[in-house]
C-alpha cells in the first residue's frame, strides 16, 4: 500500500493544478518564515496537497469537486487532526485572486504557538475563519 501512494505522489507532483503551483511559488525551497514544506506527501491513507512536519501543518487547496466532496473532505480532516494535524483550506479562487492574504494565514499558523484547533478556510483580508461546509 505505502508502495502505491508513493507512486501515485509522485504522479500528482509531475501533474500538479495550477493552484497548487501558485501557491507553491511561495512555500518552495523555505521561502515563508525559513519552513520545509512538501508537496503532494503520503500521508496515512492519504496524500495531503502541501504539508509542514515541524509546525504539523497541512494545506488543502479545494477545487470544485470538494463542494461534492463534503464528506470526503471531513473524514480526511478529523483524520489528520487525530494525528496531530492542523488543516487550512483554501478555494483555488482564493489562491489566485487573494494569494497574500492565503500566505499572510499560513504565515499566521506556522509562527503561532498555540495548539491545533478546528480546520480553518482562509477569509478575506487574511482573516481566519472556522471552515463549515454547507451540509452542516
Amino acid at each position: 500500500m505505502h508502495k502505491r501512494f508513493t507512486q501515485i505522489a509522485r504522479n500528482l507532483r509531475k501533474n500538479f493544478t495550477e493552484a497548487e503551483r501558485h501557491l507553491w511559488k511561495y512555500l518552495s525551497r523555505r521561502q515563508l518564515e525559513g519552513y520545509k514544506f512538501r508537496r503532494q506527501q503520503p500521508i496515512g491513507q492519504y496524500i495531503v496537497d502541501f504539508i509542514n512536519f515541524e509546525r504539523k501543518i497541512v494545506i488543502e487547496i479545494d477545487g470544485g469537486q470538494h463542494t461534492i466532496e463534503t464528506e470526503k473532505d471531513k473524514e480526511r480532516d478529523k483524520w489528520l487532526r487525530e494525528q496531530g494535524f492542523e488543516v487550512l483550506r483554501f478555494w483555488n479562487n482564493e489562491i489566485f485572486e487573494n494569494i497574500e492574504g492565503v500566505i499572510e494565514v499560513i504565515r499566521r499558523k506556522l509562527l503561532s504557538p498555540s495548539p491545533p484547533s478546528p480546520p480553518t478556510r482562509g477569509g478575506e483580508n487574511g482573516e481566519l475563519r472556522p471552515l463549515h461546509h454547507k451540509s452542516e
